[in-house]
C-alpha cells in the first residue's frame, strides 16, 4: 500500500479553498476584465473537470484498490447524466420548438402524448433517486454474473467494454425514446432556475466541488478501514484471500456497485453545466480517456486521479484548439509516457525525483568521531585491550 504522502491533507484542504471559496468569490466580487477575474466559462469548464475527476476516483476505486480494470465506467456516468437529462426535458414544457408539452423529438417521432416511463421524471426527487438507483441496477446485474463466474483480468476488461458498447448502441436507436444520436439537449430550468444564468452555473459548480470532495473524504475512509484491507489484498493475491475465508466476489460486488452510483451522480451534474447528453457519453473511447486520468494522476491514491483528470483535460481544451488534429496523439504519448517513466503518477513524482537523487549523489558516511573516554579519562580501547 502506498503511504500517504505528507503533503497530502495540506494539499487536499488548499484545494478545496481554492476550488469553494477563491475561484467563485473572484468570479462573482471582481470586475470582468481585471487581472484577478474568474470568466463564467472558466468557471463552468472546472465544473466539467471537477465532475471528471469524480468519475476518476470511482475508477482509482476498481482499479487502483481492487485491482478491477473497468473500460465501461462511462456508461454508469452516461446513465446518471441521461436520468438527470430526462428531468430537464421534462421542465421546457412548451417552451421547445413545437409548443408541445412533451419534448421536441417526441414530437418529430409522431408522439402526441408523453410515453408512461417518461412521466415520473417532472419530479426532481424521482429522478435524482434514478440518477443513483439506475447505474447501482446495472452494475449489480452484470457484476453478479461476472463475480459469480469469477471472472478476472483482462476478460473482466474486455466484459465491461462489451458492456458499455452494447448501452451506447442501445441509446442510439430512436425507438428507445431517449433522443436518438442526438441525445437531450436545449436545457432550461433545473429547480426552478435559469441554467443559462451565470448565478445557476457557479452554483452548480460548487456542487460539483462539494460532491467531489464528499466522494473522496468517503472512498478515503472506506480504503482506510477493515474494508479496504481487503480490497487491497484481494489486489494483490485474490486466491490467498480466498484461502482465508473471505467471499471476494461480495467485496469485489460492493465496490463494483459504489463506483457505478458515484459515476452516476458525477454525471447529474455534467449535465446541466454541459446542456447536452447523448450517446456518445458512453463510447468505449470516453472510458479509456478515464483509465489515462488515473495513470497519469497516480493509481491507488485517490487525490491523484483527481488531479490527472483536470491536467488531461485542460490538455486537451488546449491540444483540440491549437492542434485539433494531433490531440489524440498527445494523448496517446502521454500515456505511454507516463507508464515508462512515470509508474507512479504525478502524484509519485516527488518520490521518484528523490530516489533519482539518491542513486545519483549519495551520501557520503560520516568518519568515525574519537572513541569515548572512560570514567578515569583513560580510551576504552587501551583499558580493555583484547
Amino acid at each position: 500500500m502506498r503511504k500517504p504522502a505528507p503533503f497530502e491533507p495540506w494539499l487536499v484542504g488548499a484545494a478545496a479553498l481554492l476550488l469553494l471559496v477563491i475561484l467563485p468569490g473572484l468570479n462573482a466580487f471582481t470586475a470582468p476584465g481585471s487581472f484577478l477575474h474568474v470568466s463564467d466559462f472558466t468557471i463552468n469548464l472546472y465544473g466539467k473537470y471537477l465532475c471528471y475527476g469524480i468519475v476518476a476516483i470511482s475508477v482509482d476505486l476498481l482499479w487502483g484498490y481492487t485491482g478491477l480494470l473497468s473500460l465501461g465506467q462511462c456508461l454508469f456516468f452516461a446513465l446518471g447524466g441521461y436520468m438527470m437529462g430526462m428531468h430537464l426535458m421534462r421542465m421546457i414544457g412548451d417552451l421547445g420548438q413545437y409548443h408541445q408539452p412533451i419534448p421536441d423529438f417526441l414530437v418529430f417521432l409522431g408522439w402526441s402524448k408523453l410515453p408512461g416511463f417518461w412521466r415520473p421524471f417532472s419530479s426532481f426527487p424521482f429522478a435524482l433517486l434514478m440518477v443513483g438507483l439506475l447505474p447501482a441496477l446495472v452494475a449489480l446485474g452484470f457484476g453478479f454474473l461476472a463475480f459469480r463466474s469469477r471472472i478476472r483480468g483482462v476478460y473482466f476488461s474486455i466484459l465491461t467494454q462489451a458492456l458499455t458498447y452494447a448501452g451506447c448502441l442501445l441509446f442510439f436507436r430512436n425507438d428507445m425514446l431517449m433522443g436518438g444520436n442526438n441525445g437531450f439537449t436545449d436545457f432550461k430550468f433545473l429547480c426552478g432556475h435559469d441554467l443559462r444564468q451565470p448565478a445557476t452555473q457557479r452554483g452548480l459548480y460548487l456542487c460539483s466541488v462539494l460532491l467531489l470532495l464528499g466522494t473522496y473524504l468517503l472512498c478515503k475512509w472506506l480504503t482506510g478501514s477493515k474494508f479496504g484491507k481487503v480490497q487491497r489484498a484481494i489486489r494483490d493475491s485474490e486466491n490467498r484471500v480466498l484461502f482465508s475465508g473471505y467471499a471476494t466476489a461480495h467485496f469485489k460486488l460492493f465496490v463494483f456497485v459504489l463506483a457505478a452510483i458515484i459515476a452516476g451522480l458525477a454525471g447529474a451534474l455534467y449535465v446541466p453545466q454541459v446542456g447536452i447528453i447523448n450517446p456518445s457519453e458512453m463510447a468505449t473511447d470516453k472510458s479509456l480517456e478515464a483509465i489515462v486520468w488515473v495513470a497519469v494522476g497516480g493509481r491507488g491514491t485517490l487525490i491523484g486521479p483527481v488531479i490527472g483528470a483536470v491536467a488531461v483535460n485542460a490538455m486537451k481544451s488546449w491540444a483540440t484548439r491549437a492542434y485539433p488534429d494531433l490531440w489524440l496523439l498527445f494523448l496517446g504519448l502521454t500515456f505511454i509516457l507516463v507508464t515508462l517513466f512515470m509508474p507512479g503518477g504525478i502524484v509519485g513524482l516527488p518520490a521518484q525525483l528523490g530516489a533519482l537523487k539518491r542513486r545519483c549523489w549519495p551520501t557520503r558516511p560520516s568518519a568515525p568521531g574519537p572513541a569515548p573516554a572512560t570514567p578515569n579519562g583513560e580510551d576504552l580501547a587501551k583499558s580493555n585491550p583484547p
